[in-house]
């Protein structure tokens, strides 16, 4: 018969296993290792990368798309969740969670009315120009106003339309989709999403429609590309015409 000092022994040994056990369980070695290498590219990285990117990173026969997606699921429930941001993928505080991050100290800086309409336009009808804005809206647009938007990052020139004066083409920029939390601008409400939200008159004149955005960057028949320093002539001062109303 065993004496009590061998049964404690043979306890502690079996406790010792099942912790030994629990730990391989939950050690790296225990995940593939394409995850823990997309993990770490994930984290280092500043910008959210692609696909294609992270592909070139990984061992021959990896299937990223398969592996981003079971790292997804990982991270679902968790603080941190990993999210695609117009096709590329990065980290981001839980949605749940954003709150933790603002601080009292930070200052909310307002868009006015007229900045919102703006970006709206931009965001449903890009490319457009700021006579396309300006005829849509039925009001002269202020240079401040787009000055406003793209210190944001959310807009950008695209192009230039092949049209007298070439003016500027303006579109959205991947800061937009990160900053309203849009895969896509397929993602942007439709008509009846707006009109479920209050946010367009239920009593719309008949045939009206909400246009479908599109994420191609590609310049359309229509635009050529940017001249060099059109970025910086972007933001630069406008004399307005005198007189003009500006909204």
């Amino acid at each position: 018969m065993a004496s009590l000092a061998e049964k404690r022994i043979e306890i502690a040994q079996v406790e010792i296993e099942e912790v030994e056990q629990v730990q391989a369980e939950d050690s790296p070695q225990a995940r593939p290792e394409e995850l823990r290498l997309l993990e770490a590219l994930l984290f280092a990285s500043s910008e959210p990368l692609d696909t294609a990117t992270l592909a070139k990173r990984m061992p021959d026969g990896v299937d990223v798309k398969a592996a981003l997606a079971q790292l997804q699921a990982e991270y679902a429930p968790r603080g941190v969740n990993l999210v695609r941001i117009a096709n590329k993928w990065a980290f981001r505080t839980a949605g749940d969670l954003a709150w933790l991050m603002t601080r009292e100290s930070t200052e909310t800086r307002r868009l006015s009315r007229a900045a919102i309409e703006v970006l709206s336009i931009i965001a449903y009808h890009q490319p457009v120009t700021r006579a396309e804005i300006e005829e849509i809206r039925g009001v002269v647009t202020s240079k401040g106003t787009l000055d406003v938007l793209l210190e944001t990052g959310w807009i950008k020139p695209r192009g230039r339309r092949k049209t007298p004066g070439r003016p500027l083409t303006f579109g959205t920029t991947e800061a937009f989709l990160s900053q309203f939390s849009l895969e896509s601008l397929n993602d942007l409400p439709g008509l009846e999403e707006l009109k479920g939200t209050g946010l367009l008159d239920t009593r719309l004149p008949t045939g009206f429609t909400v246009p479908t955005p599109s994420d191609d960057p590609t310049l359309r028949e229509d635009e050529e590309p940017l001249d060099p320093g059109d970025l910086e002539l972007a933001l630069a001062p406008r004399v307005e015409p005198e007189g003009g109303n500006e909204s």
